[in-house]
């Protein structure tokens, strides 16, 4: 840290010291609840895998269903995302997916193409709200990460810095005025003693 030794620059760092002590505690409790919000993402996000796992594995019963559907019927025509402000942090969150079904004949087609249709729809709408709340914990994380790394640079780089520049300039002012006080009274002795002389 650079610093003069006067007046103005003591008066400059005590400035910044006070922001970075009054700071503290609000990066603290944003950090803290940054943590919260992350392990919440993340629990939704695997309770969504969870809940995808099962269904795959209550749907591969009929694997060879589904070799005759047609999977080209169902698409997303629109996917609608929002964003929401946590601690301070934009992250995604799913407004509404609009699907679009190919229109297919009822008659030609297995009457379970219906039932299908339900089940990619289901399997699809979990698949996404789960990759949504995999970015959202993605980006608390990084937020996260990025407050620790604030926290830690005023605790332990930038408070202590400021406060050692501070102590030092004190000690060399303190130091510069009882020099000039010692020098005074030379100066003053020495006249007593001309004029005790003369």
């Amino acid at each position: 840290m650079k610093f003069q030794y006067n007046k103005t620059a003591l008066q400059d760092l005590d400035k910044q010291l006070k922001i970075r002590v009054r700071a503290l505690p609000t990066i603290k409790n944003k950090e803290a609840a940054l943590r919260l919000e992350v392990k919440r993402a993340k629990n939704e996000a695997l309770e969504f895998e969870k809940r995808l796992n099962q269904q795959i594995t209550e749907y591969e019963k009929f694997v060879r269903i589904w070799g005759e559907f047609d999977n080209s019927l169902l698409s997303i025509k629109e996917l609608e995302l929002d964003t929401k402000k946590i601690a301070g942090v934009k992250v995604p969150v799913l407004k509404n997916i609009d699907f679009e079904i190919k229109e297919f004949s009822l008659f030609n087609n297995p009457q379970w193409f219906l039932k299908g249709i339900k089940i990619l729809k289901e399997l699809t709408t979990i698949t996404i709200e789960r990759d949504i709340f995999f970015r959202k914990s993605e980006l608390l994380f990084l937020a996260r990460k990025k407050t620790t790394q604030k926290v830690n640079l005023y605790e332990k780089v930038q408070i202590p810095g400021y406060e050692d520049a501070i102590l030092k300039i004190k000690r060399f002012l303190e130091d510069e005025e009882n020099l000039s006080k010692s020098s005074q009274k030379i100066v003053k002795n020495r006249q007593q003693q001309q004029e005790e002389v003369v």
